[in-house]
């Protein structure tokens, strides 16, 4: 069985909330997604393991959250877990290539993990992404460039890829 500790942290974005195993962050949780939706997630992957609260096992990793939002940092360097299909950790991988201040669209994603024309199956792996912004699957837009398809709202989708300067409009 496994150990989760999660904490929450205030953040230019809002609260966050912030998961972890002995392996790394496994989820992160921004402001779209209330305290209650984020203690239901962990709750269900964690499957009988122990899930306790520790508001001091985050901290290097909320430090970089908060050097990215001041825009001093393109690359997070903290350990993760996420938890998810191998499917959707390929997708995860993958997303992990796409550059800070770069867009691709979904079309292209689909191609990089060799599933062309799965627009939708990749999609919903991108959808179901436990690590917003270190998982940047804000940088994945549609095939017309436009803003869609963002878990936590366009509005934070928009502000992400203007922060990065992928939007200068």
């Amino acid at each position: 069985m496994r150990h989760f500790q999660w904490s929450s942290h205030t953040t230019k974005l809002g609260t966050v909330y912030v998961a972890s195993t002995d392996k790394g962050i496994c989820k992160v949780a921004i402001p779209a997604e209330t305290k209650r939706e984020f203690l239901a997630w962990l709750e269900r992957v964690a499957d009988g393991g122990t899930i306790t609260e520790n508001s001091r096992r985050h901290r290097k990793f909320v430090e970089e959250l908060n050097r990215y939002l001041s825009q001093r940092l393109v690359k997070f360097t903290s350990r993760l877990d996420p938890i998810g299909t191998d499917f959707q950790k390929h997708v995860w991988k993958e997303l992990r290539r796409v550059r800070y201040g770069t867009m691709i669209t979904y079309k292209d994603l689909a191609h990089r993990v060799g599933r062309d024309g799965a627009y939708q199956t990749v999609g919903r792996a991108n959808g179901a992404n436990p690590l917003p912004i270190v998982i940047p699957c804000h940088r994945v837009v549609g095939s017309d460039r436009g803003l869609v398809g963002y878990a936590s709202g366009i509005k934070t989708k928009e502000f992400l890829l203007r922060l990065e300067g992928a939007l200068l409009i």
